[in-house]
């Protein structure tokens, strides 16, 4: 008789979304984590304020870029969340100092 798998629970903390905070799961990425908090008002294209939102979600289209602990132009998909970091959508073009 098989047994079913069972996998164990993922560690949780919080990171700051957009001066909010918001629980994770150890094994989510930036991306999954603004996909569940904003659902499709992921980002805005840099020209044109166009709605954008992941589309791969491995690392090849660009679409998920995001602001992670002040460093714009992250791809969210590739980001493993950590405990305290603060990610903010991408507005626009990014601001770069």
């Amino acid at each position: 008789m098989l047994r079913p798998c069972t996998e164990p629970e993922a560690a949780t903390f919080t990171v700051i979304v957009e001066d909010q905070p918001v629980a994770v799961q150890a094994d989510e990425t930036v991306a999954g984590v603004l996909l569940r908090v904003f659902g499709s008002d992921y980002r805005t294209h840099t020209i044109g304020d166009q709605a954008r939102a992941p589309y791969c979600l491995m690392g090849v289209c660009f679409e998920c870029l995001a602001e992670v602990d002040g460093v714009p132009n992250r791809q969210g998909c590739l980001v493993p969340v950590s405990e305290g970091m603060r990610i903010a959508r991408q507005r626009g073009p990014a601001k770069v100092a």
